[in-house]
């Protein structure tokens, strides 16, 4: 069974995926034409969905947020904890100030393509750097683990880091035996914030999935 963004089966009603080969969580869903974000908020701070899907090359229709990181997952081995579930609040842990997450899609009912954005604000830089670090860490520990979802299925994933800096983060996962779906992700440490994106394709989203993190950090930046 392939999973997307959430671990849903393709074709599942989308609940709020928080990130790329995590769980699905309560969250609010929408289809078609959205209110441009207001200046200043948090949605704002989101690359929108329409500059996403030029970068992507598929119109993305559909898309769900939410504003807390789920629960961990169980993973095997228990080392890859964070890698199952990098935006969960195995990651994310307690303090942040500010939590979200939005997840496009092709519609609500189809995931060829899906694109997570997750942002977590903590009161400074040192806090912030030391969720990233351990983003770092985990990720390093689990080359493969086996993923159980909440409705405990389970699926295989191996895991490959690109690149790795002080400040920025790429890996890829990988399911095993799904028709070459791979979750192409990239995190920042942006000053007080961790921010993370994933595109989820059985293509390429590797140069996608970074541009959108340039745009996506440029934003916070700016």
């Amino acid at each position: 069974m392939r999973t997307f963004a959430g671990g849903l089966a393709v074709g599942a009603v989308l609940v709020g995926l928080l990130s790329a080969c995590t769980s699905p969580v309560g969250g609010n869903a929408r289809s078609g034409p959205t209110t441009p974000p207001v200046p200043g908020t948090l949605q704002a701070s989101f690359v929108p969905i329409d500059q996403v899907s030029s970068v992507v090359g598929v119109t993305l229709s559909a898309s769900t947020d939410t504003g807390a990181p789920p629960a961990p997952l169980a993973a095997n081995p228990a080392g890859c904890a964070i890698a199952v579930g990098p935006a969960t609040r195995q990651v994310f842990t307690a303090g942040w100030t500010v939590f979200g997450s939005v997840t496009y899609q092709d519609s609500p009912h189809a995931a060829d393509h899906t694109v997570t954005q997750t942002l977590g604000r903590y009161p400074d830089g040192t806090q912030a750097g030391a969720v990233f670090t351990a983003l770092a860490n985990g990720l390093k520990a689990c080359p493969a683990g086996v993923r159980t979802d909440p409705d405990q299925s389970t699926t295989k994933w191996m895991y490959t880091v690109d690149s790795a800096t002080a400040n920025a983060l790429a890996w890829t996962a990988t399911q095993d035996a799904g028709g070459g779906w791979a979750c192409y992700r990239q995190a920042r440490l942006t000053g007080p914030n961790v921010l993370e994106v994933a595109v989820c394709e059985a293509g390429n989203g590797k140069p996608a999935a970074a541009a959108i993190a340039d745009r996506f950090a440029g934003k916070l930046a700016g």
